[in-house]
């Protein structure tokens, strides 16, 4: 990708810099650790900026090459192998889970379609009854997640599933493959080599450890996640775990690459991944005016009051209104990105050709991390000035 100037590209270079200020400012304040930032417009790095600790307790600076655990960010990457899937005619959207993984089909689980399960409208909860050392497990954890009861009627509700319906549609992706290779060989050899994102892998490589950032939730505040579950990820981000929900680490950089690929309709650099049709329909939100029950605690808790998921196939699409949103209240209505718990996020802004990609240290609860987002992203579309 071509580096410029910012004011080249319509950027005003002191209104980005506010960004940065803002960032300081909160490491000063000990509100998170620090933060790694990429912007792009049409193809064009503005900027690749790191600010604040990549681990407070050591001393050890941010630096641009620095390994996060992406989390959430994690299940556009598991949707672009089932989109290949698709694209291929291997399978489609209306295909039953229990066609592919007949064990499935039990305990009401007998229609969930691979769309209920992108859309999280499946009615899948968060994780099975399974002892957090195993969820790196893919073969385990899809057995249990066999096993579950579905929380509410496939299609009704959007009931966000933090780990179990990414593995099962792992596994769907798996089996068509027909088992030869696991699901990080999937995603290495179809997605992250050709895409030359070489510092990108499902479970925490070898040789990228020592560039690992801590994972320290810093406001354990109750929400959504209990902080003790991040934090284990330190442990459970093996170089072998299968976590295909949350379990890929990477830098900001690749993550910039990743989205814009996504931006340009499924190629970069002359490496042609996904289509441009398959990019438009994971970027429309598909589930109506249906809020997202993962917030429902928020919505007291925070005085929020109920906003729309504006979900798409396992991406959060911006959409109109004015309600807290991560992507910034002045992002176009087709911006369409990735989150990840409390700490990471891509967002692409097709109206303005603008890509952004940020991944903090030190993880905030999930309400307060949508505004912390929200705050910055923000201050990237201001500095858009033509």
């Amino acid at each position: 990708m071509k580096t410029g100037k910012p004011a080249e590209i319509g950027i005003d270079p002191a209104r980005l810099e506010r960004v940065a200020a803002a960032i300081r400012h909160d490491v000063a304040s000990n509100r998170y650790d620090g933060a790694v930032y990429a912007l792009a417009r049409g193809g064009v790095v503005a900027a690749h900026e790191a600010v604040g600790f990549a681990d407070r307790a050591s001393s050890r600076a941010a630096r641009t090459d620095d390994i996060f655990a992406i989390m959430s960010i994690t299940k556009t990457m598991t949707t672009a192998a089932v989109l290949a899937r698709v694209e291929r005619g291997e399978l489609l959207l209306t295909t039953k889970i229990a066609d592919v993984i007949p064990e499935f089909a039990v305990k009401g689980k007998q229609r969930i379609s691979v769309a209920h399960m992108l859309t999280h409208t499946a009615g899948m909860s968060a994780t099975p009854a399974l002892p957090p050392e195993m969820f790196g497990n893919l073969e385990v954890f899809v057995a249990a997640a066999c096993q579950q009861l579905p929380d509410t009627v496939p299609g009704s509700a959007v009931s966000y599933s933090a780990l179990t319906a990414h593995a099962v549609l792992a596994e769907v992706v798996r089996r068509l493959d027909g088992g030869r290779r696991s699901f990080r060989d999937i995603l290495a050899q179809e997605f992250f080599e050709p895409l030359g994102m070489k510092e990108t892998a499902l479970g925490r490589r070898k040789d990228l450890a020592a560039r690992f950032v801590p994972i320290v939730v810093r406001d354990r505040t109750p929400g959504v996640f209990q902080p003790e579950l991040l934090e284990a990820m330190n442990l459970l981000l093996t170089a072998e775990a299968e976590i295909p929900a949350g379990g890929v680490v990477s830098t900001a950089g690749d993550i910039l690459r990743w989205a814009e690929m996504l931006r340009r309709g499924g190629e970069l650099d002359g490496v042609r991944v996904l289509s441009p049709a398959s990019i438009r329909l994971a970027a429309t939100i598909h589930t109506g005016t249906l809020p997202n029950n993962l917030f429902s605690y928020a919505y007291e808790a925070r005085g929020w009051g109920e906003f729309p998921a504006n979900l798409g196939l396992s991406f959060f699409i911006r959409g109109t209104g004015i309600f807290p949103h991560p992507f910034g209240t002045t992002a176009s209505p087709s911006t369409f990105g990735g989150l990840g718990a409390g700490s990471t996020m891509f967002w692409i802004d097709p109206e303005r050709d603008l890509t952004f990609v940020c991944l903090t240290a030190g993880l905030l609860e999930e309400s307060r991390n949508f505004e912390r987002l929200q705050r910055l992203s923000d201050m990237v579309l201001a500095s858009v000035v033509n």
